[in-house]
């Protein structure tokens, strides 16, 4: 089983009786979390929608917001910034950034399931400034340049 990370969290006014987030199955890596509003998603719009919820995420963490794999295959619903970052500091309302990538309105409703959060550890980088780089294989190739795709 994997380790719990205690993340508190704070129904805002406007969440109060919405499920908290919570993972569908035993081996689910994502809670699903939920509206808190009601809206139509129109072709190509891209909303912040309110979750209800604020987060304290203990230092060390940040929760990754991502797309649902049903809502992106079936109607083109997905989250622009994905993964989408929560800061640990960030004590606001939780919201997904959403768009429409169909051709359709999408209705969302107060309490449907429209993205699903990753609590994961994050690691700070430090520079290390040098004059030159190593040698690679790959070396400045950049996209496409290690093959792949016919049309590349």
């Amino acid at each position: 089983m994997a380790d719990r990370v205690p993340v508190q969290i704070k129904r805002l006014p406007h969440g109060h009786g919405l499920d908290l987030p919570a993972y569908a199955t035993d081996g689910a890596a994502g809670m699903d979390v939920v509206s808190a509003e009601n809206l139509i998603l129109r072709p190509g719009m891209r909303v912040a929608v309110g979750t209800g919820l604020a987060v304290a995420i203990p230092p060390g963490f940040e929760i990754q917001v991502r797309p649902r794999s049903g809502l992106a295959l079936k109607h083109g619903i997905s989250v622009p910034n994905t993964p989408g970052t929560v800061d640990s500091d960030y004590r606001g309302e939780l919201k997904v950034i959403l768009i429409n990538h169909s051709d359709d309105n999408f209705t969302i409703e107060r309490g449907d399931r429209i993205a699903q959060l990753i609590v994961s550890p994050v690691t700070l980088a430090v520079w290390d400034e040098v004059d030159e780089l190593d040698d690679t294989a790959r070396g400045s190739g950049g996209f496409g340049s290690t093959g792949g795709h016919a049309a590349l």
